[in-house]
């Protein structure tokens, strides 16, 4: 009897042995990963070269072009199976000359910092000054209606939310003013719009950022103001009646032809099933006003690296496995909705994508969009092997602007966002500040192995 109970143990028996050989092959493989992004990384080093030697990336600029000819060029370099571009035609919008802003008190001109929003129209060559109000929303903006907002500048200046510990969450609640601001103030008669930047801190560096077109609205010229620029305007507008102060910009953006441009792809090739394709992607377009090193050359220095470590592993993928530096993520999304209709117009099978464009700050974990017995799958049995290296935030949640699009593809696909830690991330975001300074490279390392890392256990066990 003893003899039957353990004849009928044994399933079970190699069940559990074979998932404790699995858990430590995983292991060891993780720790293989983790040490060749740490002693021989090269993400810091590539981010140094597209960041200091290339610059900018704007949409349909030279500086985007020649960023596309050498990511090109250093996948072809890291040997992987095959190395293409998709071309996508982008938005092509230019700053022009510096802005210039002032309050107007009386006789005093008080300047302050300003940047031209993506998208924008240009003001006059001789600029627009007119009587400036303040609103927080748009039921502010509504109340005021015609009467009070014709012919005047509006000054949107809700600030970040302090309080959500994901910073994201602030964000989200404050970023309707730069998309919608200019149409909503518009509709009503407004001549301009001046944006609280898109900060935490108090600072004097102005964010741009996208903002939203409308055909059927007149375009009137947006800019965002600093922080500190934004307070002072408006300790100014309560101190005094608002006919007393006038508000001067002058910025000469403007919007070009679209220019053919191109997404670069790397991939290399799955010995098993390749057909299943398992994507990693960041975007190489970036604002103009710095280097775009987190947003998103961090991203898209990641992206290179998982598919380099697994090639300085000797590792062969189950599944093909596929880096994307997506164009013009920024103002258009251009890129990732061609990668997605070119994935369902060549019948690709896409199980995962995984997006890097939250920063090269440190890692925390993922977000997954995805049913339940997914994340079940990952909690229960592969957070035990990445929360030793700091990935204990493994939740649902959103993924990425540049992978969502394959949504559409198929049902099943799972979109993963990795989430670095958030909290310096908008201090730079979208500013001058985004240099290459400003990333620690041993953090971006831990990133690259984190993505890497997860796009080897779903190679292996697939979800």
């Amino acid at each position: 009897s003893h003899y039957m109970k353990l004849l009928k143990l044994l399933p079970f028996l190699i069940l559990t042995a074979n998932s404790v050989f699995s858990q430590n092959t995983d292991s060891v493989a993780i720790r293989n990963i983790y040490n060749k992004a740490l002693e021989e990384g090269q993400t810091y080093q590539n981010l140094n070269y597209l960041c200091k030697k290339i610059g900018a990336r704007l949409s349909g600029s030279a500086n985007a072009e020649k960023a596309v000819a050498w990511t090109k060029k250093l996948m072809e370099g890291y040997g992987f199976d095959r190395v293409y571009l998709q071309e996508v035609m982008v938005p092509h919008w230019v700053r022009g000359n510096k802005e210039v802003a002032y309050i107007l008190n009386g006789k005093t001109k008080i300047s302050v910092p300003v940047a031209s929003l993506g998208g924008t129209v240009s003001t006059s060559p001789k600029g627009i000054i007119a009587e400036i109000v303040e609103v927080q929303n748009f039921i502010e903006l509504k109340a005021l209606g015609e009467k009070g907002v014709k012919g005047k500048i509006v000054f949107f200046n809700r600030a970040f939310d302090s309080k959500p510990i994901e910073t994201f969450i602030s964000y989200g609640g404050a970023v309707d003013q730069r998309g919608r601001g200019a149409i909503e103030a518009a509709k009503l008669g407004a001549v301009a719009v001046v944006i609280r930047s898109m900060n935490h801190t108090l600072d004097d560096h102005p964010h741009t950022g996208a903002m939203r077109q409308d055909s059927t609205v007149v375009q009137i010229p947006a800019v965002a103001i600093s922080t500190n620029g934004a307070d002072l305007l408006s300790k100014i507008l309560k101190s005094k009646p608002s006919s007393a102060i006038q508000f001067y910009v002058k910025e000469n953006s403007h919007t070009l032809p679209d220019v053919l441009s191109y997404n670069v792809i790397g991939e290399i090739r799955g010995s098993e099933k390749p057909d299943e394709i398992i994507t990693v992607g960041g975007h190489l377009d970036s604002w103009d006003l710095a280097e775009g090193a987190h947003d998103d050359g961090a991203g898209v220095m990641q992206t290179i690296e998982v598919l380099r470590i697994f090639k300085s592993m000797n590792y062969k993928p189950k599944r093909t496995i596929r880096a994307v530096m997506f164009m013009n993520e920024e103002n258009g999304l251009k890129g990732g909705l061609k990668y997605a209709e070119l994935a369902l117009k060549n019948n690709e099978n896409h199980i995962a994508a995984i997006e890097s464009d939250e920063g090269g700050f440190t890692p925390r974990g993922f977000s997954f969009e995805a049913g339940p017995s997914v994340l079940n799958k990952v909690t229960t049995q592969w957070k035990p092997l990445l929360e030793q290296y700091g990935l204990r935030d493994i939740n649902m949640g959103g993924s990425g602007s540049d992978i969502g699009p394959l949504k559409t593809t198929r049902d099943s696909i799972v979109l993963i966002g990795y989430k670095p830690d958030s909290q310096r991330y908008f201090d730079i975001h979208h500013s001058a500040l985004d240099v290459f300074e400003n990333v620690n490279k041993r953090e971006l390392e831990l990133g690259a192995a984190s993505i890497t890392s997860l796009v080897y256990l779903i190679d292996q066990h697939g979800l």
